[in-house]
């Protein structure tokens, strides 16, 4: 008996056992799901991979953790339409050739890179038969379709299109020495202050002044670096040229081509026909006081429908650029290379030539222009019931300034504006009153980031940095605008034409793990529940309003959003926080406007020039790409370009102490950008105070090992210019301020007071005797 129980109790025991793995919901290994995560390039969510796998039930719900637990551990990350890998690559990008492998195959990475997401990838390339004798090469830019990797997941792209063939060189500004040699000044920043010579037979060639290529050459071991000149792109010795630098640098096209101008200059004015006759409605135009080109006008108008008591019916009006700028022509094939508009203190590099961005397509007041119209009807709180489009003939009834406008509004009219008060101006203003109501309540991210402006004297030199009053009539055009982009985009899904979206994705989780662990250094909770909303962040900010880390926690909001993008495949505006947005209002200065306008053309049947039929999702995914690389290139030039104006009208100010506010923290030191001015410098770690300082990542701070001084982001400190490289835009400071003493998160903070290095027992001479034995054995770092 005893036997035959043991058996018994085996049996049960192997029962209970079945029934608990029949329990157990079955799923597929960890590696199969990150697999299908891998190849779905960030289309894979938690439905997709159900299907992939035939789960159901249960499963989902084991699923659903199990990809939670995923994301807390950094494997995948999390976007609007699934998961990714962690920096995986999308589905068609950008690229630059760089060089071959060991297998004599072409490779590439990305021309845009999130440093954030670590070292770019390297793509190997494949190269379809079709190019044959043109096929790239090392230095070429290609749009790559990526497919799936082999065993070893690299990253393989299959050219589509060849966009640029480059030549790899590096830019400088050619110098004569007294002697008559000549001196190579780097333009880059990672190379300021590391001058090279130059062959004299190379010196003899080029121009004091010049910008020049150049080759590095192997010279003496212990000689200066010398380079020879492979081509001299031209003169920038005045500072009033010193944007050719970066448009030379990023190679932004600014001279049109001959048959682009020869187009624009024959183009002639559109007629009436085909077009609604809306001259007698009053536009009106509201731009910065030194815009050239007008390219939106509005009105507003109480709702006499009773059903909408205290509506509004708004009107957005915006140049009709489609009409003189036909698919594949030569001025369309040119706007496309260029992407959009850059802008310069110094200058204006323009998408399309002036005849037709500040002749026939600026909204002129008092002159006949066509316009594409977007009439909506707004509720009392905002929200918009209905709009339409129309194709018109307009009359712009003025053209204000932005402070014109206020100052009517605030009751100090002028001849212009006051005869335009009451018709015009205040049903605009009733109107923005609604459209903010209606912001409010949607929430979208709200950081305060004043944004400075550069005025320059008649030669090019800095006058002074202003940061322009932010006034009402700024916001009531961005409302207007921001409705104008959403009725487009609305528009164009009901009727099913591909479009190229404006979107911005929600931040990444390892940017938001970082934030939350930031935040509780400050003792400022967020929440690990819920979808990820703006009104979460809106709501940190709105707790540090008017405090000292009020900068700060602004700062390092905007590090952890993500980077807004073109894409005809829609994932929502998450910073503004709207499920469907289009770039409309603009088609002056960006491409991307000018394909919705052909898309509402061609949805709306307004005429023979919309977007062509041939026009395949696909062919719109390459050319969001491609404009989505314009603009980082160009917002990566402007900003070169005031780095460098400003470290010229600073060269003559060494030695002299500003204050600034640290907007950097690195393992090497800090960056700090001055209040007065907004200029950018550096302070390597070596040279701050008396100690060794170690980088916590997380709280964004430099922390003496001994001391426990701290410099963190945001921090208000007294900086000494110690260098200025004018042409690489690159300044260098001393901390001449003392650190903060940090100490748990909502305790007071202090100011340091670094006489010496010591500890609680007072052995400071054998701590410092410590710290100086470690870092000569190479243990301590100053970083």
């Amino acid at each position: 008996m005893p036997g035959r129980q043991r058996q018994f109790g085996i049996i049960s025991v192997v029962r209970k056992n079945k029934q608990a793995e029949a329990l157990e919901p079955a799923l597929p290994s960890r590696e199969d799901i990150l697999a299908f995560i891998a190849r779905s390039h960030g289309r894979a969510g938690k439905r997709e991979i159900a299907r992939e796998f035939g789960l159901g039930g249960a499963e989902k719900i084991a699923l659903k953790h199990l990809l939670n637990e995923f994301a807390e551990e950094g494997i995948v990350q999390r976007n609007r339409k699934g998961f990714n890998a962690p920096g995986a690559l999308p589905s068609s990008l950008v690229a630059d050739i760089t060089g071959r492998d060991r297998d004599g195959e072409l490779v590439a990475i990305p021309s845009d890179w999130n440093e954030d997401n670590g070292k770019p990838p390297r793509i190997v390339v494949t190269i379809p038969k079709r190019f044959g004798g043109a096929a790239p090469g090392v230095g070429s830019r290609v749009l790559l379709r990526m497919a799936d990797g082999g065993s070893d997941h690299q990253p393989t792209g299959r050219v589509i299109k060849v966009l640029e063939r480059l030549r790899q060189r590096i830019l400088g500004v050619f110098r004569r020495l007294p002697n008559g040699d000549g001196q190579i000044v780097p333009i880059e920043k990672r190379n300021a202050g590391r001058e090279m010579l130059v062959r004299p037979e190379d010196a003899a060639k080029a121009e004091d002044g010049e910008l020049v290529a150049i080759e590095p050459l192997r010279g003496a071991r212990h000689g200066p670096p010398m380079a020879r000149i492979v081509e001299r792109v031209g003169k920038v010795g005045s500072e009033k040229a010193i944007s050719l630098i970066a448009i030379h640098a990023h190679d932004i096209p600014y001279v049109f081509r001959k048959d682009t101008l020869e187009e624009a200059e024959a183009a002639k004015p559109t007629t009436l026909a085909g077009r609604e006759d809306w001259r007698r409605l009053p536009l009106i135009t509201i731009d910065p006081a030194d815009a050239k080109d007008h390219d939106d006008a509005v009105h507003a108008e109480p709702d006499s429908d009773p059903a909408n008591p205290g509506g509004h019916i708004l009107t957005v009006a915006i140049a009709d650029v489609a009409a003189y700028v036909r698919p594949d022509s030569p001025l369309d094939r040119e706007a496309l290379i260029r992407g959009n508009s850059v802008y310069f203190p110094d200058r204006v590099v323009p998408m399309l030539p002036e005849r037709i961005s500040n002749d026939l397509c600026s909204l002129r007041a008092n002159e006949d222009r066509p316009a594409l119209a977007v009439r909506m009807v707004i509720a009392a709180d905002g929200r918009k019931l209905r709009h339409s489009f129309h194709r018109v003939m307009m009359r712009s009834a003025a053209k204000l300034s932005y402070q014109q406008a206020q100052r009517a509004i605030n009751g100090d009219p002028d001849e212009v504006t006051g005869p335009l008060l009451a018709p015009v101006l205040q049903p605009l203003w009733a109107a923005y009153a609604c459209l903010k109501t209606e912001r409010e309540g949607r929430g979208p991210l709200d950081l305060d980031l004043p944004e400075r402006k550069i005025l320059l004297k008649p030669n090019g030199m800095v006058d002074r940095v202003v940061v322009p009053e932010r006034l009402d009539a700024h916001r009531l055009i961005e409302e207007f605008m921001i409705l104008a982009n959403v009725a487009a985009a609305e528009t164009l899904e009901a009727k099913k034409t591909p479009l190229v979206y404006r979107v911005h994705d929600e931040p990444s989780m390892e940017k938001i793990i970082a934030l939350r662990e930031f935040l509780h250094t400050l003792d400022i909770p967020l929440s690990k529940q819920g979808a990820l909303r703006p009104s979460q962040f809106n709501a940190i900010l709105e707790r540090v309003v008017g405090t000292d880390n009020a900068h700060l926690v602004n700062d390092v909001v905007l590090r952890s959003q993500s980077q807004a993008e073109y894409s005809a495949e829609n994932i929502g505006h998450f910073g503004l926080n709207l499920r469907r947005y289009a770039h409309f209002t603009s088609p002056i200065r960006r491409y991307s406007d000018l394909i919705v306008h052909r898309a509402l053309i061609r949805a709306l049947h307004l005429g023979d020039d919309g977007l062509p039929a041939e026009m395949t999702p696909a062919m719109l995914s390459e050319i969001a790409g491609r404009i989505s690389a314009c603009e980082r290139r160009a917002m990566t030039a402007e900003r070169e370009t005031i780095d460098r104006l400003i470290a010229h009208f600073l060269a003559d100010h060494v030695g002299e102490i500003f204050q600034g506010r640290v907007s950097g923290v690195i393992k090497s030191g800090l960056f700090v950008k001055l209040l007065e001015t907004g200029a950018d410098g550096f302070v390597p770690a070596a040279t701050i105070g008396h100690d060794y300082y170690r980088f916590e990542e997380n709280a964004h701070q430099l922390i003496g090992a001994a001391t426990g001084e701290s410099f963190q982001l945001g921090d208000t400190v007294s900086v000494k210019l110690v260098e200025a490289a004018p042409f690489a835009g690159a300044l260098r400071f001393e901390i001449v301020s003392d650190g903060q003493r940090r100490r748990a998160p909502g305790r007071k903070v202090g100011v340091v007071k670094r006489p010496r290095i010591t500890d609680r027992k007072g052995n400071a001479a054998k701590r410092k005797a410590k710290a100086l034995k470690g870092k000569r054995a190479g243990k301590g770092s100053r970083r």
